[in-house]
């Protein structure tokens, strides 16, 4: 198998590709898996939560329900296509970049933490992510490719598993959570407010792996810390910039518009950046990796829109919340002087 991999990976000077495309395929179907179970646990999250709001039944959780299982399918084909060609090199820029925007964006916004968005926005990230991991832990063990296909074949049944329990909830839960007798509604009627929390946990510790991995993958093309000097200098600098620019950017407009701006001015930095100090075929990756980011923000277009209704909701709960505290600290204030009045 070995040999074969050699055989058909050539180099070209300046283009190498991947030694091992079997290991880069696996690799590439446990990104693609990643994402899908990650976009069909919150697709549950949010129907749910659509049914328990008769205001938000109707119209969202239709649109929730509308989806097709061979979209899905080519969706995950076209996502390992790409995960499968783009090298650890540009996953460990785009993880990089992902996870110092995330940062910056938790610490200036308070309430960060409950946007729904983030999990839509980091899904060709998190493929980057497994991506990167797999390279860095794989590299150089004895049976990586036995190894790989033990994980894609867990992968896989994790992804069926999630497919059939979206399917099912999207079809018979606002039935069954009233009739109480299908196990498996009765415990998403119970846990289904955890999924949130669940993706977080499974994000924080992924993207951890991947930051560490991500690093070691760059580092490892250079010889002297001049190199080194000279590549992550200009890195800081783009990854700095692009940050100040999407958070300006995110405060002025949070539209359906402004998310594909952003995607595109995010691809166009790493797109200059290594046409200066990377390799001809990072910037072939590059031009990939911004198709898988449209494909993944196509997919979930209608997700995306539920979830600014959600967060925009929020904010209006919070501003209507403290105004009745306001108006009764206020009261609570003016008693006394209105009880003095009245005994006047």
């Amino acid at each position: 198998m070995w040999g074969f991999s050699r055989w058909w990976s050539p180099s070209f000077g300046w283009i190498s590709l991947s030694s091992n495309p079997i290991d880069s395929l696996l690799q590439g179907v446990i990104a693609a898996c990643a994402i899908s179970i990650l976009n069909h646990l919150l697709r549950i999250h949010l129907h749910i939560q659509c049914l328990n709001d008769p205001v938000r039944l109707e119209v969202e959780a239709a649109k929730l329900r509308s989806q097709r299982p061979i979209v899905d399918s080519l969706h995950l084909c076209i996502l390992t296509i790409l995960f499968s060609v783009v090298g650890s090199r540009v996953s460990s820029l785009v993880v990089l970049e992902f996870s110092l925007r995330t940062i910056s964006t938790l610490l200036s916004n308070n309430h960060g933490a409950s946007n729904y968005q983030i999990f839509l926005l980091c899904q060709f990230s998190l493929g980057c992510g497994m991506t990167a991991c797999l390279s860095y832990l794989n590299e150089g063990a004895p049976h990586s490719t036995l190894s790989l296909v033990l994980s894609t074949g867990l992968a896989g049944l994790i992804m069926r598993y999630v497919w059939k329990l979206a399917k099912h909830v999207s079809v018979m839960y606002a039935l069954h959570s009233k009739e109480r007798y299908c196990g498996m509604c009765i415990f998403l009627l119970t846990t289904w407010h955890r999924i949130p929390k669940l993706l977080c946990n499974a994000l924080k510790i992924v993207f951890i792996v991947a930051d560490v991995a991500a690093i070691l993958l760059i580092n490892r093309d250079f010889i002297t810390a001049s190199e080194a000097i000279r590549f992550w200098t200009p890195l800081t600098i783009c990854y700095t910039l692009l940050v100040i620019y999407m958070q300006e950017e995110q405060k002025q407009n949070a539209s359906e518009q402004s998310t594909y701006q952003t995607v595109g001015v995010r691809m166009g930095g790493l797109l200059i950046l290594t046409l200066t100090v990377g390799k001809w075929m990072d910037v072939i990756h590059v031009l990939l990796s911004l198709v898988g980011e449209i494909c993944c923000l196509i997919r979930a277009g209608t997700m995306l829109e539920v979830c600014r209704q959600q967060d925009s909701s929020g904010v209006n709960h919070r501003g209507s919340t403290r105004q009745p505290q306001l108006s009764a600290q206020r009261r609570s204030r003016e008693s006394p002087l209105e009880h003095q009045e009245d005994n006047g």
